[in-house]
């Protein structure tokens, strides 16, 4: 430990008296509450640092708790120490502690609980008993997601709805809304697609009208019927709010723009006369990315009834995937113009097993540090670009015989 006091007065914590600039320039600002105690705990560097070197070990912090009658968060008690194994050296240095008392995590300290092989002791986050209704639904949503117990303790601890899981609940708000404008306007909930007006909107993608850049990715607003809809929407809410609310609306929109606008692409160079309607690239993405991850981390993964749930998932996606390949074959309403076409299933689950499973992986690792998802992002980037080209150019070159514009 630095040579400092820590003073707890009303719930907030006074600034280290004679601290490095680093240090007092890190902390600056940081609302921590330390200790329950509302003592003043000196730390003497002749007793507990007497090189001076800013760090204490983890024998002597649990004495300077003890001795002080303060109490640590169990959860960040043991955090702190898988910390000080992780790093090889059985000590705790004051930024660490700091950081993680404001549930901050530096590079480094994200990198030495990742590399670290203690095994945490105590009782699991599952065992513990009287949580609220919020603090089970966390805990719930912990352990569906994160396949390690001092990561599942860390998010349980720090997690605080705000922001809540918005992206994932304003595109399933929008695409009903959406879903029931059209429904009125039509007078048809089953089967839009093969209503005269059903194309004609601003939103499905159309080869005719693939210039307008939009439609790649305004397509999924549009659905087929309610049973399109509905299964859509029940993979999204079940499987995408708590990737969302372990992952941030910023991760897991990336997976999903990326499996909306690789549907919608992958759709143009394969299946070059069809449209395209349904969020099930973006749902795919988020849905399989989750279910490679679940298997990869099968041992660390302690939800509920993994197996049967992970056959459920299948399953639906399965069911939906085999009503879009009918839907495609059946006889369409209004020849030429083919049915939608099921290719941005697979753009979607292409997109989830590649890049999806890299940014899920590791919740909390920086997305700029992972060398892994640059090489996933360059190939997407590759495949937009070559995908964009082949729409300029290759439809002409091949004297693809198009459907009249809506």
């Amino acid at each position: 430990m630095e040579k400092s006091s820590l003073r707890m007065t009303g719930g907030t914590r006074e600034a280290p008296v004679n601290i490095s600039p680093a240090v007092a320039a890190n902390a600056e600002g940081e609302e921590i509450e330390v200790l329950e105690s509302t003592e003043v705990i000196p730390v003497a560097p002749e007793e507990y640092d007497p090189e001076n070197s800013g760090f204490i070990s983890t024998e002597r912090f649990r004495d300077l708790l003890a001795t002080h009658g303060s109490e640590l968060d169990p959860h960040k008690l043991e955090v702190l120490l898988a910390l000080a194994d992780g790093n090889a050296d059985g000590k705790i240095c004051y930024q660490d502690f700091v950081n993680l008392m404001s549930n901050k995590r530096s590079n480094s300290f994200r990198r030495a609980i990742l590399q670290g092989s203690r095994q945490l002791k105590g009782c699991s986050l599952r065992d513990e008993a009287g949580l609220g209704l919020s603090q089970r639904l966390v805990r719930h949503v912990a352990y569906e997601t994160l396949p390690r117990e001092v990561d599942r303790k860390w998010y349980f601890d720090s997690y605080t709805y705000c922001p809540p899981p918005w992206f994932i609940l304003a595109i399933t708000i929008a695409e009903v809304a959406v879903f029931m404008y059209y429904g009125c306007q039509m007078d048809r909930l089953v089967l839009q697609v093969s209503s005269p007006s059903f194309l004609k909107s601003p939103l499905p993608y159309h080869p005719q009208l693939r210039a307008q850049a939009w439609r790649y990715l305004s397509y999924i607003f549009m659905h087929t019927g309610i049973e399109h809809l509905s299964l859509n929407m029940a993979m999204q809410l079940l499987v995408g709010v708590p990737l969302e609310m372990v992952h941030g609306a910023l991760r897991i929109g990336l997976v999903y723009v990326c499996g909306v606008l690789a549907g919608s692409l992958a759709v143009s160079v394969t299946d070059m006369t069809a449209p395209v309607v349904g969020s099930s690239g973006g749902v795919y993405a988020l849905v399989s990315a989750h279910l490679a991850n679940v298997v990869m981390n099968w041992s660390g993964m302690k939800c509920q009834f993994k197996l049967f749930r992970m056959a459920m998932a299948l399953v639906c996606m399965s069911v939906e995937f085999g009503r879009a390949v009918w839907l495609r074959f059946y006889p369409p309403a209004f020849p030429p113009c083919p049915n939608p076409s099921f290719v941005a299933h697979l753009g979607g689950v292409v997109v989830g097993l590649t890049l999806g499973v890299v940014v899920l992986q590791n919740y909390e690792q920086r997305l700029q540090e992972q060398s892994l998802f640059w090489i996933f992002f360059c190939v997407y980037t590759l495949f937009v670009l070559c995908a964009v080209f082949w729409n300029i150019f290759a439809y002409s070159l091949l004297d693809v015989r198009l459907p009249p514009p809506p």
